[in-house]
């Protein structure tokens, strides 16, 4: 059984959601090893997470590493388990969105970046974790839901959609495969969290699209601070295979929308204008 202190592996964690959550297990006193795909986004994280690290008595570690590249996954489990002794959580959260456009209109090299790291970067993350986490008698492995997870379909969102409406499939075949193992196995689902990655679609919408988007936003979107906290009690509380730690559930959604003409929920920071 893993320690009352567990070592935890957040994929693409160098900004976002997935630097919230290295934020948040540090602060309840567990190590992490987070990654990122270049040094300089590494290192500047590094800067800001080890002053929790710090501050509570824990372990931080940073790589760098190309989730498409299963060797690079390798050397991040093969680093992390040299510094932190054994990896008791692995949160498979790098990803990447293409451009709101047509999918004609792609460019080809952002259908690949999608596909390979939203997709075959998660595979390699559960193929890495669950090999080490069986070899060593325990431990849980998460994959991120995003847009399209449960078949949901937007205009420009064709690439990215299917790539985690695939990784649903996949975490839901690993879960059954993995039923009488040690490894636990379940996926995240943050809901809409106002990260790089959304501003970045926000930004490449017309005036048009946005104004349609925004009404969603008003009334779901959330920040990284609110979502974090809730994402990491889930994990750190989970017992179940095949868990599904969700922050906006069915019934928050049809709750928000029914408030939404009496309350007016603030825009998280990023989106106000």
């Amino acid at each position: 059984m893993p320690d009352s202190v567990r070592s935890v592996v957040i994929t693409g964690a160098t900004r976002g959601i997935g630097k919230g959550l290295a934020r948040e297990f540090l602060r309840r006193g567990h190590n992490v090893c987070f990654c990122g795909r270049s040094q300089e986004s590494v290192d500047n994280a590094y800067a800001d997470l080890v002053r929790d690290a710090e501050a509570n008595g824990t372990k931080v570690i940073g790589q760098t590493c190309d989730v498409s590249n299963i060797k690079h996954v390798q050397n991040l489990w093969d680093r992390a388990t040299v510094v932190l002794g054994h990896i008791d959580i692995w949160i498979n959260n790098a990803g990447v969105a293409n451009a709101m456009a047509k999918i004609a209109d792609l460019d080809p090299t952002d259908i690949t970046a999608v596909a390979q790291t939203n997709l075959i970067g998660s595979i390699n993350g559960c193929h890495v974790a669950l090999n080490g986490m069986t070899e060593q008698g325990h431990g849980a492995i998460y994959n991120f839901e995003g847009f399209g997870s449960n078949g949901a379909k937007n205009w420009g969102l064709a690439v990215y959609g299917s790539s985690k409406y695939a990784l649903t499939y996949f975490t839901q075949c690993l879960v059954k495969e993995t039923k009488a193992s040690p490894v636990i196995v379940g996926c995240m689902s943050p809901g809409i969290v106002t990260t790089d990655m959304i501003l970045g679609e926000r930004n490449r919408m017309t005036p048009e699209q946005w104004a349609k988007t925004r009404r969603i936003y008003d009334i779901l979107a959330d920040d990284v601070q609110t979502v974090t906290p809730y994402l990491v009690d889930g994990v750190l509380n989970n017992q179940k295979h095949g868990a599904r730690i969700a922050w906006l559930t069915t019934s928050k959604v049809i709750r928000r929308f029914l408030a939404s003409p009496f309350l007016k929920r603030k825009l998280p920071r990023g989106l106000q204008n």
